[in-house]
């Protein structure tokens, strides 16, 4: 009979057995008086950084989870890793005590941590491990890891149980990795260039620095409302007054909004404020900024997408210089008459174009609507998309030239808007008359403490911000928001 039939295929245990069995070994090994959740393990090498600069003779204290392991009788071969790579240990019989081989045998899993204490050594196939001589059992798994061949592919147990992920599979311990060092390559990018680092506050009496929706909170003690920030940039703007010229904020947002593959509601953003700058430097700056990234975490400035089965879906030119090019101008590539047309007309336009425009819309956000659709969302190559309706940005300074226009980029790459920067306004009268000339669905709130900051004078600067989790689904490939946020915000269980 063929081996690999039903008939002969030993039976696969139930989920409920396979608890039911690592349980009952819990008792074995509290019957070895053995502490199933051991304490302090003194480690003096990571497993994968052993293998990698490894050396014969050894003594070596390892601590990681048993990710494999083959059963020789007397002598066991196991892999022991973490996050950062594998070392294989071996371990026989004769070289350890009756409890740690009970141990080994009976009451360990793949999946459980352990400390493993002996001398590295290369086995006849030539492989590089450590000759055990003490096992401690530093955590028993009660429940069995995702089938390492397979890792974790559903999307929803990816984002709720993102340690399975991270056991499971490859791409994402990456992807996380190199986003812990790309934010601190930021950090290291603008203090090299005299920026000072700052912390403004998370709860703020008035949601201001954007258009959007807060999450509401109460103070107890002060008996008054607060918001968890939108932005950091009013604050920000504070510190420009008070005579810092260069300064810059890696800060958690809230936006009580939707989710979607492009937004969460709890994201990372930079803001960064310059005396004396205005638009235009901000976007060389953001410009280098981001190539320096690409060139030291993806190899390059051609950077390839990726599906799962390792297929090329998309390449991202950042070679420089960036194209720049005006709202308005991109707008006549869609149709070279829009801005002559009546508000009427565009609203036709937008229908025969497939554009679908809400009836509470202002005519500006009509054609910021024939925008977002026909041109960022299909814009991957880096764009600076320049002097945008004075309505979308009231913080930013009006153009000299053209009056209707502000003098800002926004950056698009990869079908969204990833950064945008400012020549910032400081003239505290425009400022506040900006805000009270709002119009739209979303408007920003009037801060009167910003606002008299401003009549204290506040230089010429500019500014941009910069989002972290778009930038880094851009610079890994990652598909959704999701998938570059270690813990996104998920609906509960019971909601499905």
């Amino acid at each position: 009979m063929d081996p690999s039939s039903s008939e002969s295929a030993a039976p696969v245990p139930s989920e409920s057995e396979l608890l039911a069995l690592r349980r009952a070994k819990l008792e074995v090994i509290r019957a070895l008086g053995v502490d199933p959740f051991g304490g302090r393990f003194d480690v003096t090498h990571r497993p994968g950084e052993l293998r990698a600069a490894f050396a014969e003779g050894l003594a070596v204290r390892v601590l990681g989870r048993i990710t494999s392991w083959r059963d020789m009788g007397k002598t066991q071969f196991f892999d022991v890793s973490d996050l950062g790579g594998r070392i294989q240990a071996f371990l026989n019989a004769k070289n350890v005590g009756e409890t740690e081989w009970t141990l080994l045998k009976d009451g360990i899993d793949i999946g459980d941590w352990v400390g493993i204490e002996g001398e590295t050594f290369v086995t006849k196939m030539g492989e590089p491990s450590v000759k055990v001589t003490a096992l401690t059992l530093l955590s028993k798994s009660l429940r069995p890891l995702p089938d390492k061949w397979h890792g974790v592919t559903d999307p929803e147990i990816k984002s709720r149980q993102r340690y399975l992920d991270l056991v499971a599979n490859e791409r994402s311990r990456d992807t996380f990795l190199k986003r812990s060092l790309m934010v601190a390559e930021i950090r290291r990018y603008l203090q090299d260039r005299g920026f000072l680092e700052v912390e403004t506050p998370m709860l703020q009496a008035v949601a201001g620095g954007a258009a959007a929706r807060p999450f509401v909170t109460h103070h107890n003690a002060l008996n008054m409302p607060f918001y968890l920030r939108i932005a950091p940039e009013l604050y920000l703007k504070r510190l420009l007054v008070g005579g810092y010229p260069k300064v810059f904020e890696l800060n958690r947002n809230f936006r009580n909004e939707g989710i979607s593959r492009r937004h969460n509601p709890e994201f990372t953003m930079l803001e960064a404020y310059w005396a004396g700058a205005d638009f235009r430097v901000m976007a060389d700056l953001v410009e280098d900024m981001v190539c320096q990234l690409a060139e030291k975490f993806c190899g390059g400035l051609r950077l390839e997408h990726t599906n799962a089965a390792g297929e090329v879906t998309r390449t991202i030119n950042l070679e420089r210089p960036w194209r720049r090019a005006a709202y308005k101008d991109l707008l006549r590539e869609i149709d070279p008459s829009w801005f002559d047309y009546s508000p009427e007309r565009r609203r036709e336009r937008a229908a025969e174009l497939g554009v679908e425009i809400s009836p509470a819309m202002e005519d500006y956000e009509v054609t910021q609507q024939i925008f977002e659709k026909l041109i960022e969302e299909k814009t991957f190559d880096p764009l600076f998309v320049t002097h945008v309706p004075k309505e979308l940005v009231p913080l930013a300074r009006q153009n000299v030239d053209d009056p209707s226009v502000v003098d800002v980029y926004e950056l698009v790459i990869n079908g969204q808007e990833i950064s945008p920067g400012y020549s910032e306004l400081n003239d505290p009268v425009v400022q506040r008359q900006r805000l009270l000339d709002q119009a739209g669905e979303e408007v920003q709130s009037l801060d009167e403490e910003f606002l008299l900051a401003l009549e204290h004078g506040m230089p010429s600067a500019g500014g941009l911000g910069l989002g972290v989790d778009r930038l880094v689904m851009m610079l890994t490939g990652a598909e959704s928001i999701r998938d570059v946020i270690l813990f996104p915000h998920l609906r509960a269980r019971d909601q499905g």
